[in-house]
């Protein structure tokens, strides 16, 4: 719990017990969860405290935002050294089709684009969709 304290500090954020629930949880899933789902594991808690938790680690750098195209905001962890900012640092989502789990694969960056002149990105999203290693198995 200590690196975990000293993680939310190092990024300026209190460490409060729900930051650090939420952080702990996150962790432990290790792919992208909906606010929805993760209230599911604090459902003595405040919904509203676990959405400025998760807006207030969105800004810090805690956690990036994956559009995965289910219609559902779905939050990651971002790596250590991570700014989630175009040009820097964006990697692939994968989707998987049939267990719906969406991850991170941060060892796949996406190029930087160069877009026309007077185009500016505000965001750039790529998640490919298919099967995951996990259900790819399970068919075998």
């Amino acid at each position: 719990m200590e690196k975990i304290v000293k993680k939310l500090e190092s990024k300026g954020i209190r460490p409060t017990a729900m930051r650090l629930m939420t952080y702990r949880r996150l962790a432990q899933l290790n792919v992208a969860v909906s606010l929805g789902d993760l209230g599911k594991d604090f459902e003595s808690s405040e919904r509203s405290t676990l959405f400025r938790t998760m807006k207030t680690f969105e800004e810090k750098g805690i956690v990036h935002q994956i559009e995965d195209g289910t219609g559902i905001i779905k939050y990651a962890l971002c790596e250590d050294n991570c700014e989630c900012e175009v040009g820097n640092d964006l990697h692939l989502h994968f989707h998987c089709n049939s267990c719906g789990e969406t991850v991170c694969l941060t060892e796949h960056k996406i190029p930087q684009i160069n877009l026309p002149e007077g185009y500016v990105a505000e965001d750039i999203n790529l998640v490919a969709k298919g099967v995951c290693e996990k259900c790819s198995n399970d068919l075998d």
